[in-house]
């Protein structure tokens, strides 16, 4: 005998169900708008359907469609035969942009999205999907390929970019001289904390094979002797001596005595007085479903990796020795919290 729900069934939640279930469909066709480099052929000018064919050597029949489909997505506009760009596609889309994001879009539409295509091999198994380690030091280390660490480290700039944006507002860092980004990679939220701030001096502490890509990106930002890179592994080498110790999107991708190792570290390299700073996806009783997934994110890319409770965090850092401070929400798309704690002293 089956339970028959006292509720009568609502066409909109059924289509709100199969919206569900197709929305892949939207990622996939904006995915291959940036693997093609269809954004950026567009700055330049509108183009044709046929231009845009001989351009990306596509020679598909669904070409038509697709452009349609993005103009109806509100990524391209279509008049008189030909297709442009929208503004927040130019803004956003278009390589070399500001505030461009499209590295993020075809790091998930290469790797992410076959990783997540066998969740439920983790869900029974819980295994992560990647086989591998697929983060900044790990590609660098893996393969040392730099135009792959790039689209890589493109893809992660482009959610740290927002999360520095919060980050250099929610606190008061004129009472800081000196900061360390551990596992900050190529330096863009050093970069862009110390152009905010004039007062301070940063450090990211990386493993080597990064180094190259900090010095690029640190010309690139004119940021060139403000942040200095300081290369080792963070389980093994002591971390640099600073006023402020930073874990930006690190903690999440390692298991409970892993973190507990690293915030252990951090209270051991702080002077008395020093500030610990922590941003992750933090999880509690009211967490929106968007944290949930971004959990599932790390869990399926990493071993170990998945978001913790703040209660969590909290009892490490007082193992380890903190007072902690605060925790603020932080307005971003990665559904960060900012954790402080302080060294006593």
């Amino acid at each position: 005998m089956t339970n028959t729900p006292a509720v009568a069934p609502s066409p909109t939640d059924a289509r709100e169900i199969l919206q569900l279930n197709v929305a892949y469909t939207r990622a996939r066709v904006l995915h291959a708008a940036i693997e093609v480099g269809l954004f950026e052929y567009l700055s330049a000018r509108p183009c044709t359907e046929a231009e845009i064919r001989e351009h990306g050597r596509l020679h598909s029949h669904l070409v038509r469609d697709w452009l349609d489909a993005l103009v109806g997505l509100g990524l391209l506009t279509a008049d008189g035969g030909t297709y442009a760009n929208t503004p927040r596609a130019e803004h956003f889309l278009v390589p070399g942009r500001p505030h461009y994001i499209g590295g993020a879009v075809l790091q998930h539409g290469r790797v992410h999205y076959e990783l997540w295509n066998r969740f439920a091999d983790a869900l029974r198994d819980g295994k992560a999907t990647s086989g591998k380690e697929i983060t900044a030091g790990a590609v660098v280390e893996e393969q040392p390929d730099l135009d792959r660490a790039r689209r890589f480290l493109d893809h992660m700039d482009t959610f740290n970019q927002f999360v520095v944006a919060e980050l250099s507002k929610a606190l008061d860092w004129s009472r800081w001289k000196t900061f360390v980004d551990v596992g900050g990679a190529r330096g863009n939220v050093a970069a862009q904390l110390v152009l905010d701030h004039p007062n301070l001096k940063g450090s990211v502490f990386d493993v080597p094979g990064v180094e190259p890509l900090f010095d690029e990106h640190m010309a690139a930002r004119g940021t060139t002797g403000r942040v200095d890179f300081v290369g080792g592994d963070f389980f093994t080498d002591p971390l640099p001596a600073a006023d402020v110790i930073l874990f930006g999107h690190v903690l999440h991708d390692h298991p409970e005595e892993s973190r507990k190792r690293l915030l252990g570290q951090a209270f051991g390299a702080l002077p008395p007085g020093g500030a610990l700073l922590v941003y992750d996806a933090m999880l509690d009783d009211r967490s929106e479903a968007g944290a949930y997934l971004q959990s599932l994110v790390c869990s399926v890319i990493l071993d170990g990796g998945s978001e913790y409770r703040v209660r969590d965090i909290t009892a490490w850092a007082e193992e380890a020795g903190f007072t902690v401070e605060q925790v603020i929400p932080l307005d971003t798309m990665t559904h960060d919290r900012l954790f402080m704690a302080r060294k006593p002293g």
